[in-house]
């Protein structure tokens, strides 16, 4: 195992005396082709060009002597310093840490970024990133090959977005561009960069800034709210009771795109979007894609509003993760069913309805669940029922893989 090893973080800005002491006793260096070009590498040093962090660790934990491990900005915040820690290599390092490129990033915009989320995306989490840009008004992304902002645009198609994209920061070729995410595809974007996705709304609140990416719920404290919080006159599916098992067996979440199909007056789109979620919601009634859009702005949330009848308008729309079904019947659960999200959840007025939901939902594969929800609201004052409303929640969840 090497003697010692002191991973230092490089921002263009010339190295530190802890720094250039570290790479003199170094034997062996490894970083990227333009940190093994720095002239305080020194000649008689092993080089490795860092690829896979992996590899890397496994030849620098076989290294007898002395390790650097060179990378761009602060090396602990999604950085190399996880993985050489990782248990299976079992090495200490020490750190010289500089500016991170988040930070140089919003620096250059000149703009705040303690209420900004912080993604890293590449092939496998894209998807994910992108419905972060979609739920979140302001965002950094740390890009690699293939995962760049040509394809965060192309990704983010129908929701308008400004992205400020940061290349090779603390070089002498580095340059910020303002484009809209739309004309993103329209260059060819160099690596390494940073894009800081700005849009939409903020949601409402008095609070000064006291948490780092901004309180994902500020304004109006919990969930499956009273109907007088969203104007009142909800539909029949869309009762505190009911909302509240179907955001409990959805369970949205930072990273996830949830459809909301039948949305009416926009309560299951706020109350999803309100946990961090990307929503597309979808209702061929105008006036409520007009309701729901009131509710977001209310609640300080973005969805996506489509006005269209499902199933034929769910054809053009990006992959969810999970789908809360408002109407439409059987067609549309078959419908969504067949785009595979991992949850799906819906009602029904009578049990015959149920059961052919529930046998369409197995046929697709799904586990399914079903419940009788019947909830009676009382008048306090006389304690008398002023309120009975009864029906089926249908649920289905995709098994997971072994």
């Amino acid at each position: 195992m090497a003697d010692r090893v002191t991973v230092i973080g490089w921002d263009g800005s010339p190295l530190t005396a802890a720094a250039r002491s570290a790479l003199g006793a170094a034997t062996l260096v490894a970083g990227a082709g333009h940190h093994l070009a720095l002239p305080e590498v020194p000649g008689r040093a092993e080089r490795i060009r860092l690829g896979s962090v992996s590899l890397a660790a496994r030849r620098i934990a076989a290294h007898r002597g002395t390790a650097v491990v060179l990378a761009d900005g602060d090396p602990g915040f999604f950085g190399v310093v996880r993985t050489l820690r990782a248990r299976e290599f079992g090495l200490e390092v020490e750190v010289v840490p500089a500016v991170s490129s988040v930070a140089q990033a919003f620096a250059r915009a000149g703009m705040p970024w303690d209420d900004a989320q912080v993604v890293v995306a590449h092939r496998r989490t894209l998807r994910r990133a992108v419905n972060v840009c979609r739920a979140h008004p302001k965002v950094a992304v740390l890009t690699s090959p293939g995962a760049g902002p040509a394809e965060l645009g192309l990704l983010l198609e129908g929701v308008h977005r400004t992205f400020v994209i940061c290349e090779e920061l603390g070089t002498d070729r580095e340059q910020v561009t303002v484009v809209t995410s739309d004309k993103a595809a329209d260059h060819t974007w160099r690596d390494p960069n940073v894009v800081i996705v700005i849009g939409g709304t903020t949601a409402p609140s008095d609070e000064t800034a006291w948490l780092a990416g901004g309180a994902p719920s500020a304004g109006v404290r919990g969930w499956a709210l009273r109907a007088a919080e969203y104007g009142g006159g909800l539909g029949e599916g869309e009762t505190e009771p009911l909302r509240a098992a179907q955001l409990a067996r959805t369970g949205p979440r930072v990273g996830d795109l949830v459809w909301d199909i039948g949305c009416g007056s926009g309560a299951f789109t706020a109350e999803a979007a309100r946990f961090g979620a990307a929503v597309i919601a979808v209702d061929r009634d105008p006036d409520a894609c007009a309701r729901t859009l009131a509710t977001a702005r209310r609640f300080g949330v973005q969805p996506q509003i489509v006005h269209g009848t499902a199933p034929h308008i769910l054809e053009d729309l990006p992959e969810p993760d999970v789908v809360r079904i408002g109407g439409g019947g059987a067609a549309v659960v078959s419908a969504v069913a067949d785009r595979r999200p991992e949850r799906i959840v819906t009602h029904a007025a009578t049990r015959d309805a149920a059961e052919l939901i529930g046998r369409d939902l197995t046929e697709h594969g799904y586990r399914v669940e079903c419940s009788l929800l019947q909830s009676v609201e009382l008048d306090t004052r006389a304690w008398t029922e002023k309120e009975r409303t009864v029906g089926f929640l249908l649920s289905g969840e995709l098994p997971r893989n072994p």
